[in-house]
């Protein structure tokens, strides 16, 4: 109920040049991205894809599945692939923007209840859990700045 296999999802688009390129950038990140990150990663490859084109691609996915979207402390629509055995809930760090998946099963149970319970189809539902990791909480009681770099850190 809570998505479908990512073959599926995929065999439901118009595969394009830049769609695929995006896809294929994005499938590259270690971490949840912004629209203007992913531009800034494909530029760099020397792809011509447009930021309008990141966008609505980004969108597209969202809308089918393909993608799971968090936002950051400034409201910025963060992205990362979905798994293919469906949605992730995270806990996003509001200093650094480390993210973790967390067990979200009670969560899950609940939507199914509520829909169950009122008859309606096709529920949806956003979680969004936010805190402080212990590596920018270490950095606050030391009087560091907070780090950046979720890769150094956690890799």
């Amino acid at each position: 109920m809570h998505g479908s296999s990512a073959n599926e999802q995929l065999s439901t688009w118009r595969s394009t040049r830049q769609r695929s390129a995006v896809l294929r950038a994005l499938h590259g990140t270690a971490d949840f991205v912004s629209a203007q990150e992913l531009h800034e990663a494909l530029a760099a490859t020397g792809a011509t894809v447009g930021l309008t084109t990141v966008y609505r691609t980004l969108r597209m996915l969202e809308r089918d599945g393909h993608v799971d979207v968090v936002r950051d402390k400034s409201g910025e629509r963060l992205y990362r692939p979905r798994p293919a055995d469906g949605h992730r809930h995270y806990l996003v760090c509001r200093h650094c923007g480390l993210s973790r998946a967390v067990d979200a099963e009670t969560v899950e149970r609940w939507a199914d209840g509520v829909a169950a319970d009122t008859g309606f189809a096709e529920v949806e539902h956003t979680v969004e859990l936010t805190g402080i990791c212990d590596q920018c909480q270490e950095k606050s009681t030391l009087g560091n700045d907070f780090h950046n770099d979720q890769t150094e850190i956690w890799s």
